[in-house]
């Protein structure tokens, strides 16, 4: 859970009064990460969730959920790039997206950049955190009021399962699968296999946020998350990049029965022909080496006996928790 400490100095708490504050997040039992806040601007619960927004020193404005960093203005947008562009770059003509969680509406933002994209369905469980971050994320204002987006408020499950429509990339934007959180079921093989692989147009690309995927956290879920797809689609994809104010590399699993391009020139094309304004992270050589791993880590995406399964949590999980993403 993250705490924010208060001593005396500068920082101006809810009443008023100047204090220093300073926020710390727990990675590992015995490794805490923190850094210095200008002022706490909001906080509130959900039915489900704590929410916090903070205005920190090194990161801008951040958003917290359940004591958990969710995004931070600075560099939000290598985790949203890099979840969304891949998977609609590869697809030769996405029109249609549905998105699990996402609720604080940058993953959103970065579709709704596809000059392709007719529809984009985005299921969070918790409305009071969209409806809150609506008012207080100006920069995802935009997209929020854009027409092609579909607000559903559900579990994201229940939702595809509910659903006869069928989509063209799916982005799975929900926190990590902690054995017994509120996510878990949504990383099985039995959910990709039966719910979202038949929701899928042909040609469809499934893509998830998968955790920490550092040189030591990278057992955590990622590797689990990219054997448990392996397990359901003909190509898989994991790939990553180092997001300061998590403190670590962060990884993705792109899926597909169609082969997946990795051709550094194809994908900035693409980028010039179909997408409105300038990544400020990902581009086709940003991607190509993403998917460059050091030998443990490619020797731990290889371990094909980490898989989840419903029922049966065979998975490493080592200390470290996780602190990504909405809920569904």
């Amino acid at each position: 859970m993250g705490d924010i400490s208060i001593s005396n100095g500068n920082c101006i708490n809810g009443n008023g009064q100047r204090k220093s504050c300073w926020y710390e997040e727990e990675i590992e039992e015995n490794l805490r990460w923190c850094f210095a806040l200008n002022g706490i601007l909001h906080t509130g619960a959900t039915q489900f969730q704590d929410i916090q927004l903070l205005d920190t020193k090194p990161f801008g404005k951040a958003l917290v959920i359940d004591g958990k960093l969710q995004s931070a203005e600075i560099d939000e947008f290598i985790y949203h790039e890099s979840l969304v562009h891949p998977a609609l770059l590869n697809h030769l003509n996405p029109k249609t997206i549905f998105i699990m969680g996402g609720g604080e509406g940058s993953t959103a933002r970065e579709i709704l950049r596809h000059r392709p994209v007719e529809k984009v369905v985005m299921c969070d469980i918790d409305e009071e955190v969209v409806e809150f971050c609506k008012s207080y994320l100006v920069v995802n204002r935009e997209a929020f009021s854009d027409p092609r987006l579909e607000l559903i408020f559900n579990d994201a499950r229940a939702e595809l399962e509910r659903r006869e429509e069928f989509y063209d990339v799916i982005i799975g934007d929900l926190a990590d699968p902690i054995e017994g959180g509120p996510c878990y079921q949504l990383y099985t093989k039995s959910f990709y296999e039966f719910i979202v692989k038949p929701r899928l147009n042909q040609g469809g690309i499934f893509v998830t946020q998968a955790g920490p995927a550092g040189i030591f956290s990278h057992t955590e879920v990622f590797s689990c998350i990219y054997n448990t797809l392996r397990q359901v689609f003909k190509y898989v994809v994991p790939y990553s990049a180092h997001i300061p104010s998590y403190a670590d590399t962060w990884g993705w699993v792109m899926a597909s029965d169609s082969p997946l391009m990795s051709n550094a020139d194809e994908l900035d094309l693409r980028i010039k022909q179909r997408m409105k304004g300038e990544n400020r992270y990902l581009d086709g050589k940003t991607f190509t080496s993403a998917s460059t791993f050091s030998k443990a880590v490619r020797e731990s995406l290889q371990n094909e006996t980490h898989v989840y399964t419903e029922g049966n949590a065979r998975f490493i999980y080592g200390h470290g928790t996780a602190y990504k993403h909405n809920q569904s």
